[in-house]
């Protein structure tokens, strides 16, 4: 019997040429579809132990996520479905960013302080994932709460995600901190982290038409970078930095250009948060492993993808 969690047979038949076939060790892969299916427990939240006895062992559908999670498959699956939506001209390229925090269970602590060892049983000694293409030499994490986004704020223990969003309220891009980092001092890791690539040759899109953020990211440095890139963008300015700038007079420059019309369109991203949340495992972190969490986050943003 099915669930409203599970893929459609249309939305695997899109992701079926993309898992990878083997594991190099032991001939082929359990069955993708009840791994996949295995979202379920993203949606609901549930403990691992408790997953339904039809996705198969539960160790399995747990070992499988934690394995996409360190050697980037999640995210080359994510990569792939929005390179087919550009492809067909489906993405919105006026893009929003912003940030949400995430109240982390007291399950999510504990993890090892020592970083995980660079060879693991998922990766090969050529530095090659066994689950697809994309490997990792070490994955993020270890070094205490912090190493494992993890941190202090006043929403208590918590997460930060930053993340862009297309004009559709999809997830572009990611970058997971603890949860007092300012929004601003991740603003170039989650531009640079946009990057769709091409199904024909070609390098991949990196460069939005256009970017909104709210005053939390009205500084000089992040306009200097849009600057730079020539990207247009819309950021109101703060309050005490209109005043410092008059008060400086013609040493305070031009105030920055600021279109009330595109700035209404920044509740995509607003909206993007919300569609994620719907996932319980990302409104609330259960995953004691930063790098493990970020799969988590990433595979509830391919099936939103996948459901657009």
């Amino acid at each position: 019997m099915g669930s409203r969690s599970d893929l459609t047979d249309a939305q695997r038949e899109r992701l079926e040429p993309l898992l990878p076939v083997s594991n190099r060790r032991c001939g082929r892969w359990r069955d993708h579809r009840q791994v996949v299916n295995g979202v379920y427990r993203i949606r609901t939240g549930l403990q691992w132990r408790d997953l339904p006895e039809r996705f198969g062992p539960w160790k399995t559908v747990h070992e499988r996520h934690r394995r996409w999670s360190t050697d980037g498959t999640w995210e080359m699956l994510l990569r792939r479905i929005q390179a087919e939506a550009d492809a067909a001209g489906e993405i919105d390229w006026d893009v929003s960013v912003d940030s949400t925090s995430v109240r982390a269970h007291h399950h999510a602590a504990g993890a090892r302080h020592a970083p995980p060892p660079a060879l693991k049983r998922g990766l090969c000694p050529d530095g090659q994932s066994r689950s697809g293409p994309v490997g990792t030499d070490r994955p993020a994490g270890g070094g205490g709460a912090g190493g494992e986004a993890l941190g202090r704020s006043r929403g208590g223990f918590t997460t930060k995600i930053h993340l862009s969003a297309d004009g559709r309220c999809r997830v572009l891009s990611l970058v997971i901190t603890p949860g007092q980092y300012a929004d601003c001092t991740q603003f170039e890791s989650v531009m640079d982290r946009i990057r769709v690539p091409r199904l024909t040759c070609g390098r991949p899109r990196t460069k939005p038409d256009s970017v909104s953020a709210d005053k939390g990211y009205s500084n000089r440095r992040t306009r200097r970078y849009l600057r730079r890139r020539g990207i247009r963008h819309v950021i109101p300015e703060k309050a005490d930095q209109a005043a410092n700038r008059v008060r400086r007079g013609n040493a305070g420059g031009r105030p920055p250009g600021f279109d009330r019309h595109r700035y209404k369109k920044r509740n995509t991203v607003e909206r993007a948060i919300n569609r994620l949340k719907t996932f319980r495992a990302v409104a609330t972190r259960f995953d004691k492993r930063g790098y493990v969490y970020l799969g988590t986050v990433t595979a509830a943003a391919l099936v939103i993808w996948l459901r657009s």
